[in-house]
């Protein structure tokens, strides 16, 4: 509650919270836009693989020939890392192999680190969180970002004395959006291709939101951060409404759908039809708490709450998430207070690679969003021992057996070259793979 008057403080001392960006995309711009009225954070450095459309980007959002002069703006993530003047480093490229190298660099040169790259995170969060620890700095996941919100929430609710059913998003979810390619994706965002193409929009990257995969992603990155158990068979997508959410999002045995009370989950705002979801969650975040004593639960209902039939589980949501817009929450945080917003702890779930549709060997994987596979949340204790393929290194990899539509792909079902991902990831398994999991031979 104070971030605003530190920041304040080391502005006015002449000695703001420098920051390297690196990736100017969407979620990179939204912040950089910010920038120029969050007392306390300056942008000394920009890494972008196009570094005239990252000073281009700063020119439209409006800001001065002075801030962009004084801005240092670099081609490699890398030199970001090391730079003297930077605090704190936010990698924001969403590509996993990257976000780890970037996070490690960060890292061996003592700033602090914030990940936007939740498919980094997920990939191998737990352990680069265990090093930054080592180092003496922070690793934080990007509030702003549904994962850091829903973290926001759990640790309210818990800190409360709350128990805590069920957290999550919403989303637009039909089952059919899993087999959705990036060349049909746009019709689903009721745009043509021509001015999505205009608004430079990526497909493969809105396909990502769409099929399932970036859902698949958050979950997992939630449940490892907030100790939440992850579905058996994967998310159900329930169409949810904000006011149902407690009533649904409950144990079973309580008469909701859940298997058990303390799990991460995604709503829809579509009904299976097709139709909308009154007062649908799609933009926002939730948790479901459920009162600890006869007393709290009476309270629920003197305060308005809208409850579950028992009167014992309740809801609380942000309808709407701003992004990079939000993003100088956690630089702040992790500057000021030496805080993260979200910090992966443990290695619950994971979220690996399914065939969109028939495949054969010789084809290459081409990853999140796009033609071949879209990503699947799945508990540790079940990928882990069958081989799953994780979804953040099913990128430009080489089929060596074919695999059948809606088929889970495993690491021996690729050809899958030596790399420092890779390398990072199975060191990840081995040091935080849950009991009693037994990795499969990769």
């Amino acid at each position: 509650m104070n971030l605003h008057r530190m920041g304040r403080q080391r502005a006015a001392a002449g000695r703001p919270v420098r920051v390297g960006l690196i990736g100017a995309g969407k979620f990179g711009t939204m912040f950089l836009a910010q920038v120029p009225t969050m007392p306390g954070i300056d942008v000394a450095v920009i890494a972008d693989l196009d570094l005239e459309q990252a000073r281009a980007a700063c020119r439209t959002l409006g800001w001065d020939a002075a801030r962009i002069a004084k801005t240092v703006f670099v081609a490699s993530g890398a030199e970001a890392c090391v730079h003297p003047e930077i605090e704190v480093v936010v990698e924001a490229t969403g590509v996993p192999a990257a976000g780890i190298a970037h996070a490690r660099g960060a890292i061996a040169a003592k700033k602090h680190i914030v990940m936007v790259n939740v498919e980094a995170d997920v990939l191998a969060g737990p352990l680069l969180a265990e090093e930054a620890q080592a180092a003496g700095v922070v690793y934080s996941l990007a509030y702003g970002d549904q994962p850091a919100l829903v973290c926001e929430l759990v640790d309210w609710a818990r800190a409360c004395g709350f128990e805590v059913a069920a957290a999550g998003k919403g989303t637009k979810y039909l089952p059919a959006y899993h087999a959705v390619t990036p060349d049909d994706v746009w019709a689903h965002y009721g745009l043509t291709p021509d001015e999505a193409r205009r608004g430079g929009m990526n497909p493969q990257m809105f396909n990502s939101f769409l099929d399932g995969t970036k859902s698949a992603i958050e979950m997992a990155a939630i449940a490892n951060a907030c100790d939440l158990a992850v579905p058996a068979d994967g998310l159900k997508f329930p169409p949810c409404g904000v006011d149902d959410l407690p009533q649904l999002l409950r144990d079973r045995a309580a008469g909701g759908i859940l298997d058990r009370d303390g799990m991460v989950e995604v709503v829809s705002c579509l009904e299976r039809d097709g139709c909308s979801v009154i007062r649908d969650l799609r933009w926002g975040v939730y948790v479901v708490l459920k009162a600890p004593t006869v007393y709290a639960r009476a309270c629920f209902k003197e305060y308005g709450l809208k409850t579950d039939k028992s009167g014992w589980y309740a809801a609380m949501y942000k309808p709407y998430h701003l992004i990079g817009l939000e993003l100088g929450i956690s630089i702040l945080s992790a500057a000021l207070r030496g805080e993260p917003t979200g910090q992966p702890h443990g290695f619950r779930g994971d979220a690996v690679a399914v065939a969109k549709r028939a495949l054969h060997a010789g084809e290459m994987l081409d990853g999140e969003g796009g033609y071949t596979v879209w990503g699947k949340l799945m508990p540790t204790e079940h990928s882990l021992p069958a081989g799953a393929l994780p979804i953040g290194l099913a990128h430009k990899v080489e089929l060596l057996r074919d695999v059948a539509a809606g088929e889970i792909l495993r690491w021996a079902d690729v050809q899958m070259p030596e790399s420092d991902a890779v390398r990072a990831r199975r060191d990840m398994e081995r040091r935080f793979a849950p009991e009693p999991a037994v990795i499969a031979a990769q």
